[in-house]
């Protein structure tokens, strides 16, 4: 049985360094993102899967890569969930599923 006492003194752990949490955090994330994209560049070029605009190094920047089924970590080595956007499609994509939900009813609040 579980006892809901105070545990004793030495047996307290050691605090944990959120700052540290969220730095390791976003590292892995930044790691694994470049690691996606770089792929993703190299197998669909630069260019805007949607209004085929060509990207050049100075505004590549601008070049998103959007997982097809929403789905952050499902990045297989084949590319076959992404597709590059430039960030005004990538906007756009995501935007026509908002607004489908609240056509639908599903996204108007007290409808749920």
């Amino acid at each position: 049985m579980r006892s809901f006492r105070p545990r004793k003194r030495g047996a307290a752990k050691s605090p944990v360094d959120a700052t540290q949490l969220v730095r390791e955090a976003r590292q892995a994330a930044l790691a694994r993102q470049q690691g996606y994209r770089a792929r993703s560049l190299e197998l669909y070029g630069w260019i805007c899967a949607k209004c085929a605009r060509e990207f050049e190094r100075e505004d590549l920047h601008l070049l998103t890569v959007h997982h097809r089924d929403g789905n952050h970590n499902n990045n297989p080595p084949d590319g076959s969930n992404w597709e590059n956007l430039c960030v005004y499609c990538h906007d756009d994509e995501h935007s026509r599923s908002i607004l489908a939900e609240y056509l639908s009813g599903r996204g108007k609040p007290g409808t749920r």
